[in-house]
């Protein structure tokens, strides 16, 4: 496991999956390197014009030749920065394209672990890290490192003793950085780990500021909140004592190799042994050496960032898909459900359902009752396969549902629940949310009238265009499960269900939404959970969930007669 998180091969695999412009990247390391080698002729230039400088030897070709350099030095640096940048964003997006893509496709299990603010910043902050190593400190590494080995090899022919002397100081820093880098590279890890928690906190509480609010919970939440940012605060603290040794003990290196290289050679120019701009040329070479080490600490620091970084995007990448995704595409229209011993466990502790079965002939509406925490919403979420049984089958025909693509089985399927889900946006694009190709307005009117709700929407200054805000919060709860009602007449659904839909709604918009739901659960095969028994009263079957386990099946009168439970709801609700 410790090889793995110190080996470069997952970021080097990641980096060929993501698929880099490996023109734009070669071209641009080019262009670097050219720089890199004009740069280097710099001094040598400078020598020749330090060491035959008078006004009447000064050559104006020569001038030209050393401006020439400069302008071509800046012209190749500016197409190289811009194509190493293009190619970091360019990574970054594939990156998050790929990230998004897989996110979505991934199992309703993984984000019921998962808190969505440490997916967003996966997605956002990781492959950001990620970016900046490609596009800055890669190529900054690379030009470095030929800039030194050019500079110390035209240093060895120009004056090998100095050099040596110049040299000293390199086992030292390298003594130095590598336990600062390998502290800073696990910093760096616990920063991104908490910054992933941190959007996580942040995210859920904005996402739920009316509970906060109502529930007086400010206080709580600033606890919460100033504790993240402790936290935040404590590695960012520890990042920045890494960096105050380093940039400290950088600066006195640099300083006492100039003094030592100034001095030597000053006793050198005095003696006649050396050139004064030979000299001078030495500084500049060892200014060529010292300005990319002190970039090396922040190259490799990123580096072990952009290593941790992409364990985790590997780690959602590797995720399996939800299953289902290739499949038969099939009509299940007038065809018996059938769900035989199904099974459902979250943790091998604690089973959910155990051995269910029943069967919903065509048309028939069937109805779950039981009381809180008996599985009935678990039941759903199977039948909408957001959870595969741990035993048991289902079966639409003769066919198991799992043998279904999951496109084509959650098409033919309509779902209104207690909370009718609202994405931000107008009224418009939530009816026709999912759905492929223009809807026209005719149909929309048709569908939100068979609703009930066309004229709520007509009363709007915007009417299909108006915004309902971040999860439907600018509407009523009637008027957003009308919406919910419509939506799925406009996907004319062959199987529906309904958990709870009109069981948060005051009286006057439950009678409308039950209104609704009535004419659309005509001709479809309905399942339907339930606390109120009046909504279920003339259900075809009632099957009564306790536990996890069925304890009754029947219509309402023959529950009534033979379960004691149901007998006692009946009386509670009826009478």
């Amino acid at each position: 496991m410790e090889e793995q998180k110190n080996s470069l091969k997952p970021f080097l695999s990641l980096m060929i999956s993501i698929g880099i412009p490996k023109g734009a990247l070669a071209f641009g390391l080019i262009f670097s390197l050219i720089t890199t080698v004009v740069g280097l002729t710099i001094p040598l230039l400078t020598r020749e014009l330090v060491d035959g400088f008078s006004l009447a030897a000064v050559s104006m070709p020569f001038i030209a030749l050393i401006v020439g350099v400069f302008i071509l030095q800046a012209v190749i640096n500016g197409i190289s920065t811009y194509l190493l940048a293009y190619v970091g964003q360019k990574a970054v997006a594939n990156m998050r394209e790929t990230m998004w893509l897989k996110m979505i496709h991934l199992p309703v299990s993984y984000f019921d672990a998962q808190k969505s603010g440490e997916s967003v910043s996966r997605i956002v902050n990781d492959t950001g890290i990620v970016k900046d190593l490609i596009s800055q400190h890669f190529p900054q590494f690379i030009s470095g490192l030929i800039s030194i080995i050019g500079a110390v090899i035209i240093l060895f022919f120009m004056d090998w003793r100095m050099t040596l002397i110049m040299l000293i100081s390199v086992p030292i820093t390298v003594a130095i950085m590598m336990p600062l880098g390998a502290k800073m590279a696990k910093i760096s890890r616990g920063l991104q780990d908490e910054t992933a928690a941190f959007s996580g906190k942040v995210q859920q509480t904005i996402s739920e500021i009316r509970l906060m609010k109502s529930s007086n919970a400010e206080k709580y939440e600033e606890q919460r909140g100033k504790e993240g940012v402790a936290s935040l605060l404590k590695f960012g603290l520890k990042e920045a004592r890494i960096f105050a040794l380093i940039g400290p003990f950088m600066y006195t290196v640099v300083m006492f190799v100039i003094v030592l290289i100034i001095g030597y050679g000053g006793i050198r120019v005095a003696e006649g042994t050396m050139t004064t701009g030979s000299l001078v040329a030495f500084l500049l070479y060892l200014f060529q050496i010292i300005f990319p080490i002190t970039t090396f600490a922040m190259f490799f620091t990123q580096l072990q960032k952009a290593k941790g970084a992409t364990e985790r995007i590997i780690g959602i990448l590797e995720m399996p898909h939800e299953e289902g995704q290739e499949g038969i595409e099939m009509s299940i229209r007038e065809k018996a459900i059938k769900v035989m011993d199904v099974s459902y466990a979250y943790n091998e502790e604690k089973p959910v359902l155990k051995n269910v079965s029943f069967e919903a002939q065509p048309g028939q509406m069937i109805a779950f009752a039981g009381p809180s925490g008996a599985g009935k919403t678990t039941l759903f979420a199977i039948l909408e396969r957001y959870y595969n049984p741990t035993s048991g089958v289902i079966k639409v025909g003769e066919t198991s549902i799992h043998d279904i693509s999951l496109a084509s089985w959650r098409s033919q399927i309509g779902y209104v629940s207690q909370e009718s889900a609202m994405m931000s946006g107008s009224i418009r694009d939530n009816l026709c949310y999912g759905l492929n190709g223009e809807i026209s307005d005719s149909l929309l009117w048709q569908v939100t009238k068979m609703a009930y709700a066309d004229e709520f929407i007509r009363s709007f200054p915007n009417a299909l265009d108006t915004e309902v805000g971040e999860r439907g919060v600018k509407l009523s709860g009637g008027q957003k499960q009308r919406i919910a009602i419509a939506r799925a007449f406009l996907r004319n659904p062959k199987i529906l269900l309904m958990d709870e839909a009109t069981a948060s709604l005051d009286s006057q918009s439950e009678s409308v939404v039950q209104q609704a739901l009535s004419r659309l659960m005509v001709g479809r095969t309905t399942f339907v959970i339930a606390h109120r028994l009046s909504t279920i009263v003339d259900a075809d079957q009632i099957i009564f969930l306790e536990k996890g386990e069925i304890t009754g099946i029947g219509t309402h009168s023959e529950l009534v007669e033979t379960h004691e439970l149901y007998r006692k709801y009946a009386e509670q609700q009826l009478t």
